[in-house]
């Protein structure tokens, strides 16, 4: 009876609370996020009508490794985009507090010089353990301040490795953040995060290195696909003295230009059709457990193919005398050699290579000898360029989850070759 109830006085809700952002209050906006972080009933069906208003905000996902500068870089941008007549809102996602859960607020600090003014709402939002840098709800507050009439939507993620390239997803255009030194030869030479940027910023621009990381991030992009009509140009910054900046707003409000605004409004069948194709026939199938049957390192740790279609892999191995480690349990390497070789095999189940350019494995129960373990990969998430997958895997005999693998690969566009 209760249920029913708060069922059919939801609707009224909801309007009550559209009603109440209407008039651009900062606390009826601070509320309503609140509200969409639950992800209550209540939440997911104001996500919805927000959804449908949404589209005409210019959405700004500034990235980065730690400690590039992510926070001040986007306070000086602030400072520009005022200047400019914008009105600005920011969803900062920070790292989750390992005791509270929540936002840890550093980013939020960082940018207090602009807090309270009239034309500008920052937001903290607790990434929640969620992998890509943001968090499960980010999405939905985009919408809600995308349709309450922000200009711009500025999208800090916690800081970003190679895997965590989520933000493109939401982001009109893509900032990436470098600071000296961290251009390279090894990291300008991965895929990762470097290949959603839209914009490349190297900044401290004072600090040694950093006119050898322009360098080195120029030559990367000589070597990167080209897509589009876009040329991704690297922006030399120094957010602390506001240095480079009005040329870094000037080339985002080029690419804004160029792409356009609401992006991520993208319907399924278009945002589908920019997706690698999934295998049509055995083809695919039949290169891969070619393969596979070639690999001697699969071979000789006793790995096999229980399974494979598009985007899944089942292996299974079972433990032997010489996976056994000093501590005569099953040696971490052959479980990650068991959890890597269910990645590869599912992501390139498109029917191109997609290179492997980061993974993360954690592991959470020992394994003795005579024990099966299952490794079970599936997709997270795919675009045309890369794809995110998981892999669990467990003990055969009672279910239970030894160890968890998360992925990034990168799709070359080039074809297998038997």
């Amino acid at each position: 009876m209760s249920k029913n109830n708060n069922l059919e006085s939801m609707p009224i809700r909801v309007d009550r609370l559209l009603r109440s952002i209407a008039s651009n209050s900062r606390s009826s906006i601070a509320r309503v996020a609140s509200i969409l972080e639950s992800n209550s009933d209540v939440g997911q069906e104001l996500a919805q009508v927000l959804e449908a208003r949404a589209g005409n905000s210019h959405v700004i996902g500034i990235t980065g490794a730690p400690g590039a500068g992510k926070s001040t870089l986007i306070s000086a941008m602030l400072g520009e985009l005022l200047e400019r007549g914008k009105r600005i809102a920011v969803v900062a996602v920070d790292p989750s507090s390992p005791i509270t859960g929540g936002a840890v607020l550093g980013d939020r600090v960082r940018m207090g010089q602009f807090g309270a003014h009239e034309n500008v709402f920052i937001r903290s939002i607790a990434s929640r353990g969620h992998l890509g840098g943001l968090s499960k709800t980010t999405g939905n507050v985009i919408n809600l301040f995308d349709a309450v009439g922000f200009d711009v939507i500025i999208v800090e993620t916690v800081g970003a490795g190679q895997s965590e390239v989520e933000i493109s997803q939401f982001a009109d255009t893509s900032i990436v953040v470098c600071p000296p030194g961290l251009g390279d030869d090894v990291q300008a030479s991965k895929a990762g995060i470097l290949e959603i940027a839209d914009v490349l910023v190297v900044n401290k621009s004072d600090l040694p290195l950093a006119e050898r990381t322009v360098r080195e991030l120029q030559e990367m992009l000589t070597l990167r696909k080209k897509t589009g009509s876009w040329t991704v140009p690297v922006i030399r910054t120094m957010a602390t003295a506001r240095g480079g900046i009005a040329d870094l707003a000037d080339a985002v409000q080029k690419h804004s230009e160029a792409v356009g605004k609401g992006t991520r409004m993208v319907s399924p069948k278009s945002a589908e059709a920019s997706k690698p194709a999934t295998p049509k026939n055995d083809e695919t199938e039949l290169a891969l457990m070619t393969f596979f049957a070639r690999d001697q390192y699969v071979k000789h740790n006793g790995i096999q193919c229980i399974s494979l279609s598009g985007g899944l892999a089942k292996l299974k191995m079972k433990v032997a005398e010489h996976h056994i480690n000093f501590n005569q349990r099953c040696h971490g390497g052959a479980i990650f050699t068991l959890a890597d070789t269910a990645f590869g095999l599912s992501c390139n189940s498109y029917g191109t290579i997609a290179a492997g350019i980061d993974v993360h494995i954690t592991y959470q129960q020992p394994v003795s000898v005579g024990e099966t373990l299952i490794a079970s990969a599936f997709e997270v998430s795919r675009s045309k360029k890369l794809c995110v997958y998981r892999v669990e895997v467990r003990r055969e005999e009672d279910g239970m989850l030894i160890s968890s693998f998360t992925g990034t690969a990168f799709f070359t566009g080039r074809p297998h070759v038997g």
